[in-house]
């Protein structure tokens, strides 16, 4: 029913990939290597996958696109690990299509995003969110990320975690670790199924500390490997070595986040996983690729350097 909890109250907990979209010679969503990346994400320990994501360019694709990848990963999949789709659209009654239609798929929950472009106050914000959770039949995750869309304030995030069943988490993209301890200090108290995920790597080891259930973590297409044993060390209690691992790729994020245009630094980490996934969905100038092709030497090493780090152990 429209508006009600699912019967799993579970807190969706680990590293959630917000995986990239793979595309062909023809521009066109490469479902054959889609699937490929799938399975090997799955085999390398991803507690979960994110399709349509910031990473996977959502803005990019168009909304029958955006079904079909979704279709995919639910497909591949296969259960082996929850699914937490991307959702928005470009309005509500769109959004809420687009829910209903992965909720039918068989995801665990959809992602939003608070509204774009256009610029709402924080009730405006409020009211996206309240339409949206009283209409669907899936589990809601808002998706906090002010970079690139109307902010979700604490008051809101408050708001629709006490009146809501349907939102049981949030995907946060700020980084700010005190404004995360303010959300959880204010929510858990009411609601100890809402999860709390950061989407910012470079301060993955030290959200999980803080408290937070996991990470839907761009790093986590690249180096699965190593972001989930930061996950791990820190659930099991060596912090020592999660700090470790952290310090491993805080550099590899930075380098990729800074290569091109995002998410073309990530992809330049997937081929050094002996992933080509294409070129993406933005156009780059000769300028431009290269400096991704210089980079990608740098990014090797990065990557090989984190995976190795691995090996040293705790």
């Amino acid at each position: 029913m429209a508006g009600q909890p699912n019967d799993n109250m579970n807190r969706i907990t680990g590293i959630l990939t917000p995986h990239l979209t793979p595309v062909d010679s023809n521009d066109r969503v490469d479902e054959d290597r889609l699937r490929e990346y799938i399975d090997w994400l799955i085999e390398r320990g991803v507690d979960g996958l994110y399709p349509n994501g910031s990473t996977g360019e959502f803005v990019r694709f168009n909304p029958e696109e955006r079904r079909r990848i979704v279709r995919i990963v639910v497909d591949q999949t296969a259960g082996r690990v929850p699914v937490l789709a991307g959702a928005a659209e470009e309005n509500v009654k769109e959004t809420i299509a687009a829910c209903d239609a992965y909720g039918e798929m068989g995801v665990r929950a959809v992602a939003i995003v608070a509204p774009f472009y256009y610029r709402l106050s924080s009730e405006g914000v409020y009211a996206y969110y309240r339409e949206i959770a009283d209409s669907v039949s899936v589990d809601v995750t808002l998706y906090n990320i002010p970079l690139f869309a109307s902010p979700i304030d604490l008051p809101t995030v408050i708001r629709l975690a006490s009146e809501c069943p349907r939102v049981i988490g949030i995907k946060d993209s700020t980084g700010d670790i005190a404004w995360m301890m303010r959300m959880m200090s204010a929510i858990r108290p009411i609601r100890d199924d809402f999860s709390f995920l950061t989407g910012w790597d470079s301060s993955l080891a030290l959200m999980l500390i803080a408290g937070v259930d996991g990470g839907t973590n761009a790093s986590s297409g690249v180096v699965p490997e190593l972001t989930r044993a930061i996950h791990r060390a820190v659930k099991a209690g060596d912090i020592e070595y999660a700090i470790r691992l952290q310090y491993r790729l805080l550099p590899l994020f930075d380098t990729m986040l800074g290569v091109g245009e995002f998410p073309e630094g990530f992809r330049g980490g997937a081929r050094s996983r002996g992933w080509d996934l294409g070129s993406g969905r933005v156009p780059v100038s000769p300028a431009q690729k290269e400096a991704i092709q210089q980079a990608q030497d740098e990014i090797d090493s990065l990557v090989t350097a984190g995976i190795a780090s691995l090996t040293e152990g705790p």
